[in-house]
Parts: structure tokens; sequence; C-alpha cells
């Protein structure tokens, strides 16, 4: 008698008892059972199943076939012993009524309170469909969360909430072999060297037509050009001299020359603007293909999740009944609605060095090359635990390859390393549409979402009029919510190094640091909303939407404001503001009280549209004030005349021996205002010439020590006695005072202001004659006979 042997990758049908092979399986399901997709039926009505409909006989266990609804054995009415329910062991035990405890259970015979069974404080506990007072009059006909089969959304919610303490998920190994995983990727890589035949087959074409028509045109264009010349010549034979012959030769030779110099500018500018047009319907496409090669991939992987859970009972989930348990939240099979997420980034993570280690992975994978990306994702997948850091992996890795500077082979082909990035050297692809297909790859759901941008070339007040800052970025669903990932804007570079290692060389390793912006991985909604405003109102994901105008009138501010944990005290505060009746306009912006010790801030002012930034010889900073009171910072802008100024606003974070050593610091900007002044009836004074930056005492405090005993704000008023006295904080060996004046030799009035010291206090005297108007520690002092 022969007997069949079958590999560790074969199973045999239950219903037809022949091999199942990979791409026709459907299983394991109970104890190990497998069935080839047509055979998935009902073993009575032979009607099709799915893993969402069969069902097993739970009258027999030793009954592996599947049933429809309808037909699935079912345990009738009958009667009930110990034995049917397994419990007879539980019945023969001795009984313990003699170790009654009276605090549990009463004396009374037959009594019990809620303590005696432990449901009290199931009891106590608000009920999923409980409401206030208010609303008991219409709980009439309510459903519990599992009556409505909404569980997974009630766990989805818990994950959002708790998701510190969240579970670590099962790597794909366990579930899904890497082979599997590659062979639908090379039918995949299949369709897209189709398609990219179709690509290279439809630009030929075209390229073709544009040269037929052009020579063409430009065959005409000459045949009518020598026509006539041959006429002018034809006419002028008889009395026409050699000079004039050679005049007119000269003149149709120049014309040809400027004719074949218009024909190749038109030829030219055709091509450019057919190669922009083909490259669009390319990247339609490419996405579109993307998108169908990304849900493919993640059926297959949600297929193999599913068959371990039932497998394995890892998540106890039953689609009959909509049961999840209490431990786990399996990784949804379909997308979830984009709904505004419930917790916010720094509930999930607060300070990027808990992925120090997984973005470490990241780096090294990027100094190499993989040829699938099968290996690619598994490579930089295969330590997460987690969705959150699973998508973390795939942002960091595309922000260190800094795809935009690669070079590639011209020969590159599909097969070969880098081959998997073909779509990024073609131009059909980019960072939203690639991580989107790593997103598939590692299981999780993402999608393209396109709108406006404030880009880079964007000013404060631009209408979103046209396509000029269209724009699209992604949105993941990680930590029960969707949140948002640019990885192009969060991408950076190398630094502290002059070339890129290449694949292999090790050496200087040790000498890179990788730079990226944190801020654009899973970006908070309400703070998204100020840089991307998505054409779908429902992935802004904001409670309360906004609209297009109110998008364009948000205040223009950059990722380092979030960083910085800044905020506007006036909720109000719009990228455009409007001068008051006296010319100004002020610009408040908060920070977080631990930061005013060590950030501080700058400034600029130019004319809008223009890099002018003077007016009548004059910098048009010394019509800015900048101070800080508290955690306020104040910025006051004077306009110099009736025009429209862009106020740039920087900041950076030092210590003060950073800031003592004289070295030149590094601004970046953290927002910029557009600021009109449509009628300036006051004629404005710029401020002293004198060093620029910051107003008032916050500095002294900040560098010194320097506690402010007398003024705390900037602008002081006094009469022709002035004395600003500070506490030292710390032993200080000098002090230094000087005076400025508009128009004053600064040596004129070093007489009019001196210093004391007694014990830890020092002070400084100003006096003054005559009206004037100085500053003393970065104090503007308004001193006049009235005062």
């Amino acid at each position: 008698m022969s007997q069949k042997y079958l590999s560790p990758y074969e199973h045999t049908c239950l219903r037809c008892e022949q091999t199942v092979y990979q791409v026709d399986k459907v299983g394991p399901l109970k104890d190990f059972s497998f069935f080839h997709q047509g055979c998935f039926k009902c073993l009575v009505c032979g009607s099709k199943l799915t893993l969402r409909t069969y069902y097993n006989n739970q009258q027999n266990q030793d009954d592996k076939e599947v049933y429809c609804q309808n037909h699935v054995p079912k345990t009738g009415p009958g009667t009930l012993d110990g034995m049917s329910v397994g419990i007879k062991s539980a019945l023969a035990a001795p009984r313990t009524n003699h170790l009654v405890n009276d605090q549990i259970r009463g004396s009374g015979k037959g009594t019990f309170d809620v303590d005696a069974i432990g449901i009290k404080t199931a009891l106590s506990s608000p009920r999923p469909y409980e409401t206030d007072s208010r609303n008991r009059e219409s709980l009439a006909g309510k459903f519990d969360a599992s009556a409505l089969h909404i569980a997974h959304g009630i766990k989805a919610t818990k994950l959002q909430q708790q998701y510190r303490i969240q579970y670590a998920e099962r790597t794909m190994d366990e579930y899904l072999d890497e082979d599997t995983q590659r062979s639908l990727e090379m039918r995949h890589r299949a369709e897209e060297d189709d398609l990219y035949r179709q690509f290279a087959k439809k630009r030929t074409e075209e390229e073709t037509n544009v040269n037929q028509q052009i020579k063409e045109e430009w065959e005409k264009e000459l045949e009518r050009l020598t026509s006539r010349f041959q006429h002018q010549m034809n006419i002028r034979r008889k009395k026409i001299t050699t000079d004039e012959e050679k005049v007119l030769t000269v003149r149709h030779q120049k014309e040809r020359k400027n004719l074949e110099k218009n024909m190749t500018v038109k030829m030219d500018k055709k091509k450019e603007s057919l190669t922009r047009k083909l490259l669009e319907q390319e990247r339609i496409a490419t996405a579109e293909l993307v998108e169908k090669h990304s849900q493919e991939m993640l059926d297959l992987i949600n297929e193999k999740r599913h068959e371990l859970a039932r497998l394995e009972g890892v998540y106890d989930y039953d689609d009959k009944d909509g049961y999840v348990s209490e431990e786990l939240v399996p990784y949804p099979t379909h997308p979830p609605p984009p709904i505004p997420p419930l917790t916010d980034k720094v509930e999930i993570y607060s300070d990027p060095r808990v992925f120090s280690e997984l973005d470490q992975v990241a780096i090294n994978v990027a100094q190499e090359d993989q040829v699938t990306f099968t290996e690619l994702v598994r490579l930089l997948i295969r330590d997460c635990r987690s969705d959150v850091e699973k998508a973390r992996a795939l942002f960091r890795w595309i922000t260190v390859k800094n795809l935009n500077n690669m070079t590639f082979d011209d020969n590159l082909n599909a097969d070969t390393p880098m081959g998997i990035l073909r779509g990024i050297k073609h131009g059909t692809e980019s960072y939203h549409v690639l991580f989107k297909r790593l997103c598939s790859y590692a299981g999780l759901h993402c999608v393209v979402v396109k709108g406006y941008s404030k880009s880079a070339g964007y000013q404060p007040g631009v209408k979103f009029e046209d396509n000029r800052f269209r724009n699209s970025w992604n949105a993941v669903y990680v930590a029960g919510a969707w949140r948002f990932v640019q990885c192009n804007w969060g991408a950076r570079h190398l630094v502290n190094a002059k070339e890129v290692p290449k694949p292999g060389n090790k050496s200087k390793s040790d000498n890179l640091r990788y730079e990226y912006d944190d801020h654009y991985f899973l970006t908070d909604s309400k703070e998204f909303i100020y840089e991307f405003f998505p054409l779908q109102v429902e992935w802004q994901l904001l409670k309360n939407p906004l609209s297009l105008r109110d998008f364009e009138e948000l205040p223009f501010v950059r990722s380092l404001f979030f960083r910085y944990r800044l905020y506007f005290p006036d909720e109000k505060n719009k990228a455009v503001l409007y001068t008051d009746s006296t010319g100004a306009a002020t610009i408040q912006i908060g920070m977080p009280i631990k930061m005013t010790s060590c950030l501080i801030f700058h400034y600029n002012l130019k004319i809008f549209g223009s890099d002018v930034d003077s007016h009548e010889g004059v910098s048009l900073k010394r019509f800015v004030m900048q101070s800080v009171v508290d955690n306020i910072v104040s910025i006051r802008v004077h306009a110099a005349c009736n025009n429209s100024f862009l106020l740039d606003v920087f900041a950076n974070v030092v210590t003060p021996q950073e800031y003592l050593t004289g070295e030149p610091m590094k601004f970046k900007s953290v927002g910029k205002f557009k600021i009109i002044c449509e009628d300036l009836q006051t004629v404005m004074v710029p401020l002293p010439d004198c060093a620029s930056g910051e107003w008032g005492p916050m500095k002294a405090i900040r560098l010194f020590g320097l506690i402010p005993m007398t003024h705390k704000d900037a602008l002081l008023f006094s009469s022709r006695e002035l004395e600003v006295q500070f506490r030292m904080s710390r032993p200080l060996a000098d002090f230094m005072a000087t005076l400025h004046k508009n128009g004053i030799d600064e040596k004129k009035l070093s007489k009019c202001v001196s210093h004391s010291v007694d014990d830890d206090f020092v002070s400084f005297h100003v006096s003054s004659d005559k009206q004037l108007l100085t500053h003393c520690c970065k104090y503007l002092i308004n001193v006049s006979k009235r005062n």
C-alpha cells in the first residue's frame, strides 16, 4: 500500500482529500484542517463560505466540517446534568459550609449580597449605555455595545486612552513566511514592469509625434521663406546689382537661422509641456497601481493574522458575536473611518529618544541596498512590537535615505538593488506614495491625503486660488487612531560629514549624525492644520473643521513653533495684522515657564514682497521692540511708512555659557506675519541705534542672574533723574552702562549715567538736563520735564 508524503508547505483538503497549495488554501481551521477555496462550502446546502461566515459543529468535537449559520448543528432543549456541562468534579468536591465567613455570607438561610458572589464592583460601575439623569428618559430601547456588534470600536477607544500599556504585537515571521510575501511582491513587480513599459512606449510615441509636427511646421515655414526669397530675386534679376544680391542672400540666411532657432525653442517648450503632462498621468497611474497592490498585500497579511488568531486563540476574537477579549485589541482588518484621535501625540511618546534603538536600525538599513520591499520592510520591523514602532521604522528609513539626492544607474532594472526605488528615479513615485507602499508590507493602514500646504515660497496672507501650493501627505492608523505623517518635510540630511558613506564603507559611520524633524511624525491634527489643509474635510481630523479661509488666516508658523511648545495667548491672532492709529501692531507669543531661562528670540523686518530691509537709510529693525515679561514675548512693530511689511520671528535654545562666548548664534524661523499700514498719521522715530535684539531685564536675569528690583518693563517713563536697581543673585565682577540717543554721540552722554554697588545690589543712575530718548540694559527710557 503506497503512502503519500507531503512537504511542510502542502496540506490535504478535508472535503476532496486533494493537495491544497498556498495560493488556493483556506486554513488552518479546526484541528489544523484545510480546504480549497472552491471546497470551502456548507456541507449541507453547499453555499460558499468565508472566514467570517463559516461555523463549526459545537456538539461533536470530532467533526471538522464547516457549515453556514442556518445549517450548523445546534444544541437542543434536553436536560442538563453535571456530566453534560463538565462540572462533575466540582459537584463531587467536599462541602465547605463549615468554613463560612460571616463577613461575606449572612447567617440567615439562603441569603446573600453582592459581595458574596464578587460582583459589587461590577454593579457599582457605570454601564456602557448609562447616561446622566438629564437623558434617562430616552433609555428605552437602548442596546449595549455587544448587542450592536461595536465591541471592537469600544476597544479601539480604550486602546487610544491607554496606549502606553498596550500589548506587544506578534512579529510578522510568526504568521507570514517571507517566501509567500515575496511571491506576491514579484507578481506586483511584473504588473509594474508592464506599466513602466507602457510609460516608455507612450513617451516615445508622443515625442515622435512632437518631432513630426515640428518637422512639418519647419518645412512649411522654410518653404515659405525660400519662396519669398526666390520671388524677390526674380523681380530684381534684371536690375539687381551684386551688392544688392549679397544683401538679400545675407538677410535670407539670417531669417533662416532665426526660424531654426525659434523652431528649436518651440520644440523644447512643447517637449517640456508634454513631459509635465505625461509625468502627471504616470504619477496618477502609479498611485492607482500602488493603491491596488497595497490593498492586496494588506489582504494577505490580514488573512495570515486571522489564521494565527484562530489557530492559537491569541486574540480570542469571534466574528459571529463581535466579542473581543479584554486583554488585547487586534489591529483592524479594514481601515476605520477618519475621526479625530482621542489622545495626543505626547500620550504616545513625549521624547523621541524612546525610539533611539529603533532609529539606529533604520539608519543602518538605509546605508545598504535591498532587492525587494519584502526584505527591506522585514529588516526594519523585525524588532517592532507595536504598530507605532512599525510606522516609526518606516518613517525614519525614508527620512534617512534622502531620496531626493540619490543617484541611479541608467541601466537600473527591477531585479537589482535599488530597483525598488525606480519610481523615485522616474519621478512617478513620491515620498507619500512610497510610505503607503511600505506600510502595506508592514500590515498598516495608510492613506494619501491631498490638499494645500504652506510650503516653500508661501507668504502669510497668500490666497490658495490655484495649484501653486498643492501637496500630499499621509495618514497612518496607529495607536487606535488615524495620525498624520509628512515624510518629505520630516526628511533631513547628514551633518558632521563631507560626504555620504558608500555602502559597505563603515569608516565614517562614527562621525555621522542624521538630522530630521520629529514634528512631522504622528503630528497632532490641531498642529498639523496650521500648515496643511486637506481637500476632504474629514481628513482634517478635527472636531471643529476649518474652512479654507480660516486656514489662510491662521498664523504662518513652522514646526519649531510646536517643538518649543509655543502658543498664542490671543487665540484670535492671525497671519495678517493691521496697524492701529499710531502705526503700531503687536504680536505676542507664549512659551512654557521652564523655557524662559534658555529660549531666546530674534526678528527681521522687510518690505513685503522684497528684500528691502531699510527706510530712508535706517534699518527697519530699529522700528521693532521685542521684550519678554514672565513667559510672554511681545514684538511691537511701528511702521516706518505706509506699506506692507514681513516680520520673521526666530528662536533658539542656548545656555548662558554659549551666549556669553560671543560666537554667532543660529536662529531658525518659528513664524512669519504680514503687517499692513494703510494710513500712517504719525511720523515714527526709530529706536536708538544700539545692540539689536531683546529689550527689558529678562536677558540680565537669564544670563547674569540680575534680578530687577525697580523696573520690570522694557519701557520706562521718568523725570530728569532715574535710578534702576538690580539684586545680584550671584557675585559679578564689574558693570558698565552707556546711553544712546539718535543724533548724539555716545561719548557726550557718558557723563549722564553712572552706577554704584552696595552689598549685592547694583544701581544705575541716569540724569539729564534735556529731553532725550535712551535705553539702559535694554530699557527704553523716555525722559521729559513733565515727569
